[in-house]
């Protein structure tokens, strides 16, 4: 079938031409005024030879001009490849390269980051605000099939080198209606914005809203007590983050103390909150619903908990989302037993089509269970499920290490350093000296205003010799990547105390 998930922006716009679509600091873009920005974008990209199909990045702060330059590409039949716009030169050359893009938008402030880029690349500055006036608002959106491609999601690269999920039109389609639905997001909702449009996750904020006929506040801003001021001057309804970003805004000391009265849902995903997290949010915001989410990019959403389960089950993250199937199977892709771990998969209309010029790692990742035609996507993540059928993620197989016999996940050691209640945020690496058969702990840790003995003394009493942290290194603060999440392979640059 000929659509085009774009489309439903243009029809947002006809519905609700005077609603505030995005606010972006004193800029506030009625549906109408996005509609036409983004008719500009697809009218420059047509000008300049795009055709349904090419690759076209997109390099901008987030704004709301990048919102309009995402749904302009969109309408002109291309693929967006939204790039963070915290990328070094060399980072956006690869996927540049990788992609295949020949016409890269570009916003006022990208100049730095096109250093590196081919002269077979050509950079498409953004007009100046108001051209669109003199465009074409009535472009007609270019249809594509509900199975061709719409966008190339890169992955953080935290550990290696980014795969470009290829995610569909209909993928789009699917996963903003199951969000929307069970976070019953309409038009009186306002969404905070906190997390990059490069980043799935973020992306899904901007989507859900604008079919909702919502309004997306965008806020940049990288200290937690002025994200804190933004949520209660613009009365937002809706808080996404990541677990990181959480304990950040927990360590704001209005956000712990005092609720934000417009917010009526927090959504967490990109890594497990644990319990501890999961109690000090419900006691900061307890008017808000706490969605407990899993999910990966090749699936763009997977599972929550119904927030009324959260208290008693702080560790969950609930069910398959609706419309698509989650199970754990083992080896042989068989169902597990409740309480039995194995891998996570996913089964569904979110399910991408794959990775873009990885024929090799699609096989891998992507293929079906026996059940049906459906494909079906291997999460790499470990868990199980218990009684009621509401999953746990124990963590990822490609981090999970053998210590005196037990199979640990660096995550369970996460969650036990945050209970202690002494430290601000934390997490978990693993070291092997030559020679030596099982990997050394070593604990990250933002202190809480305690002793660094305290901390040891208390993880050496209440931790199993098999998870207790064979070092602990302390940090001012733990370096994320572009997504928010704890970002591994920088903790080794930073000054630290190690013990």
């Amino acid at each position: 079938m000929a659509v085009n998930w774009v489309a439903e922006i243009w029809r947002a716009a006809e519905l609700w031409p005077t609603r505030t679509a995005v606010v972006d600091g004193g800029h506030d873009w009625t549906y109408a005024q996005l509609r036409d920005r983004a008719a500009t974008y697809a009218s420059l990209l047509t000008g300049a030879g795009v055709r349904p199909g090419d690759r076209v990045g997109l390099l901008f702060r987030r704004t709301g001009d990048a919102a309009a330059a995402l749904f302009g590409t969109l309408a002109a039949g291309a693929v967006a490849v939204v790039v963070a716009d915290v990328l070094r030169p060399r980072q956006v050359r690869h996927i540049v390269d990788h992609a295949g893009i020949g016409v890269l938008l570009a916003g006022p402030d990208a100049a730095p980051q096109l250093s590196s880029l081919p002269d077979t690349v050509r950079v498409v500055t953004a007009p100046e605000e108001g051209a669109e006036a003199t465009a074409t608002p009535s472009y007609e959106v270019v249809p594509r099939g509900s199975s061709e491609l719409a966008q190339l999601i890169y992955t953080s690269g935290s550990t290696g080198l980014p795969k470009g999920v290829m995610v569909s039109h209909g993928n789009l389609r699917a996963g903003v209606a199951a969000v929307g639905e069970y976070l019953a997001i309409g038009p009186d909702d306002r969404l905070a914005s906190l997390l990059p449009f490069s980043f799935d996750y973020g992306l899904n904020q901007l989507l859900v809203a604008m079919v909702a006929g919502a309004t997306l506040v965008i806020d940049r801003s990288p200290i937690a007590a002025k994200v804190d001021r933004k949520l209660r001057s613009s009365e937002v309804t809706v808080l996404a983050a990541v677990p990181a970003l959480w304990r950040q805004l927990l360590q704001v000391e209005r956000f712990r103390s005092e609720p934000i009265a417009s917010l009526r849902s927090m959504t967490n995903t990109g890594g497990r909150l644990g319990e501890d997290t999961v109690r000090r949010l419900r006691s900061a915001q307890p008017q808000a619903a706490l969605f407990s989410m899993y999910g990966l990019t090749e699936a763009f959403r997977s599972t929550f908990l119904d927030p009324s389960l959260v208290d008693r089950k702080p560790s969950s993250v609930g069910r398959a989302i609706p419309g698509a199937e989650v199970r754990v199977v083992r080896a042989d892709g068989s169902a597990c037993a409740p309480f039995e771990v194995g891998e996570i998969v996913h089964r569904g209309p979110t399910v991408a089509l794959g990775y873009w010029q990885d024929e090799a790692a699609t096989r891998r990742v992507f293929h079906g269970d026996g059940d049906g035609d459906d494909v079906v996507v291997h999460s790499g993540d470990f868990g199980w499920v218990d009684d009621d059928g509401d999953l746990y993620v124990q963590g990822r197989r490609d981090r999970m290490v053998k210590r005196l016999g037990y199979r640990v996940s660096p995550d369970e050691v996460v969650d036990a350093v945050l209970a202690s209640g002494l430290v601000q945020d934390a997490c978990v690496t693993t070291t092997s000296a030559p020679g030596d058969p099982e990997p050394d702990l070593v604990a990250h840790v933002v202190l809480r205003g305690a002793d660094l003995d305290d901390l040891a003394r208390v993880l050496a009493t209440e931790l199993p010799r098999h998870l207790r942290p064979d070092r602990l290194v302390v940090h001012e603060r733990l370096p994320t990547t572009p997504n928010g999440k704890h970002d591994l392979l920088a903790l080794d640059e930073l000054d630290e105390v190690d013990r």
